[in-house]
């Protein structure tokens, strides 16, 4: 067990319209997770309630794009009204751990205010309430500008990561990298090193990335460089989350086909074949 992040574990892409997200992510070719609602303790040692958000996920061999809505106004959004408010598109940054108790020890070592460990559940499918569990043990940053940026362990994770999600008609295997669009690279680099307990190294474009020890990678760009990074990729406020990479068993060629077929544009560039945010939810979305 390690007191460090180890892999790149999943992305929420933050939706006003939970249906017409995962009808974008479906014509892109994914295969998606149900509907699941999301409950989980208000405080630390609180009862477990219904939280007012729901998604559906593109669960793939490694890591995962998980479409996050509210379903329910009148419930608790769990934050997710506030990153609505500044856009529609990536808010949710998580690095996966394998021991929450020594990460926590390690955190408040480093003087970082985290209460205790936040626990989240949710079904695999809301049609089917009896049937498995997904659980979740969470140590997010407090109050970090660009996003919901967490640590988690999946308590159950063979209750979404099921053979029947896992194959998508684009060929996506891998969640490669999340391209993050700042004013200030350092600052937003030194809390992510912070939370993940690893160093970061510089990145061609003169901000900073983390690298994941089994995987993934996260991009800390200057805002003027991401054109360069993800071209015509436009900037509704800073900090951005701006984009992802999928790794493809097949260089893209599967997704390709599936754009071509579906008449949705998108380009060749330095990082793959890139489809526009107003395509894929708000992010640009890389196939590798």
């Amino acid at each position: 067990m390690t007191a460090t992040a180890i892999t790149l574990d999943h992305v929420g892409v933050a939706a006003r319209d939970l249906t017409a997200v995962a009808a974008q992510y479906e014509r892109l070719g994914f295969l998606l997770t149900p509907l699941a609602r999301h409950s989980g303790r208000r405080v630390p040692g609180g009862p477990i309630v219904p939280f007012g958000t729901g998604n559906r996920c593109a669960m793939l061999r490694r890591g995962y794009i998980e479409l996050i809505a509210i379903v329910d106004p009148e419930a608790f959004s769990n934050t997710l009204d506030r990153f609505l408010a500044r856009y529609a598109g990536v808010h949710i940054l998580a690095l996966s751990v394998d021991d929450e108790d020594a990460n926590l020890a390690r955190l408040k070592s480093a003087h970082v205010d985290i209460s205790g460990i936040a626990y989240l559940e949710r079904p695999v499918d809301d049609a089917d309430p009896g049937g498995p569990r997904a659980r979740f043990a969470r140590l997010p940053l407090p109050d970090a500008p660009e996003g919901r940026i967490q640590l988690i362990r999946h308590l159950t994770p063979e209750a979404i990561w099921q053979e029947r999600f896992l194959t998508h008609p684009n060929g996506a295997v891998a969640l490669e990298a999340v391209v993050l669009a700042v004013a200030q690279p350092a600052e937003t680099a030194m809390r992510l090193s912070r939370l993940a307990g690893l160093p970061v190294v510089p990145d061609v474009t003169g901000g900073f990335r983390l690298d994941l020890p089994e995987g993934g990678t996260a991009r800390v760009v200057p805002a003027a460089a991401l054109p360069q990074v993800l071209p015509g990729t436009h900037i509704p406020s800073l900090p951005f989350i701006a984009g992802l990479v999928l790794r493809t068993e097949d260089g893209g060629a599967a997704a390709a086909r599936i754009l071509h077929t579906a008449g949705i544009a998108a380009q060749r560039t330095e990082l793959g074949l890139q489809v526009a945010p107003d395509q894929a939810g708000g992010a640009a979305l890389v196939f590798a």
